[in-house]
């Protein structure tokens, strides 16, 4: 599946991307990366893996309408028929959404629904849990609120800042990103209300035949569902 990816920033989640994608892990070949800051690292990285890519200036723009109707003539021009939303910083309206209805995903690095917003790390740390994480979900009408689609979850500590924190939770979204990517490029995700169910890939056993071993999964972290072999 050709997949637009949204960035405002250094773009690691984008390059958790590129590189299942070209290891064949990843069932999705990305069609462009679009950032809406010219100086973001992201673009970079994609010109560097000869990704097209495209930056279009929120500011040149005299609404959030007309910018995201910039955004989606160039992603139908690039031929994407799904979005991920890679660290980028901007809310899409109703309009965007319809236009890839049930195909836009983003990655929250946190446990939602708590620490929704841009300091979620930060919010989470001064909170004091004991437990944080991050979440991949659909994208609808509100901030980080869309479908859960795989959440993962690493210790806190009392000594942690939103910094330290971020980096235990960061290591865990270049794992999940792509896999939920995966998930919806290969049409597993089934929606039942606000859950998610992800049907086995094709070819698994039977249910109650004998299975294979599952992948390893990270020792110092807890994912659901679990991650599949290769991410």
């Amino acid at each position: 599946m050709p997949v637009a990816v949204l960035v405002s920033g250094s773009g690691s989640n984008l390059q958790a991307l590129i590189d299942r994608a070209q290891d064949g892990t990843l069932a999705a070949t990305i069609a462009l990366v679009v950032s809406n800051k010219p100086d973001a690292y992201g673009l970079e990285r994609a010109r560097r893996h000869n990704i097209p890519w495209v930056c279009i200036r929120h500011t040149d723009y005299p609404d959030r309408p007309a910018f995201d109707r910039a955004m989606i003539a160039a992603i139908r021009a690039a031929g994407a028929r799904a979005v991920a939303l890679a660290g980028f910083m901007r809310m899409i309206t109703p309009e965007f959404i319809q236009a890839f209805e049930g195909r836009v995903i983003n990655i929250h690095p946190a446990l939602l629904p708590s620490f929704p917003g841009i300091r979620g790390q930060s919010d989470a740390a001064a909170y004091g849990v004991t437990l944080a994480g991050c979440t991949v979900h659909y994208v609808d009408e509100k901030m980080d609120h869309g479908p859960v689609i795989i959440q993962a979850a690493v210790p806190a500590y009392p000594d942690d800042d939103g910094e330290s924190l971020g980096r235990r939770i960061l290591a865990l979204e270049h794992r999940v990103f792509p896999q939920a990517l995966h998930w919806l490029a290969t049409d597993r995700i089934r929606l039942e209300g606000r859950k998610t169910r992800i049907l086995p890939p094709p070819g698994d056993p039977a249910p109650g035949a004998p299975q294979p071993p599952s992948p390893p999964q990270p020792t110092d972290a807890l994912v659901n569902p679990p991650l599949e072999a290769g991410f």
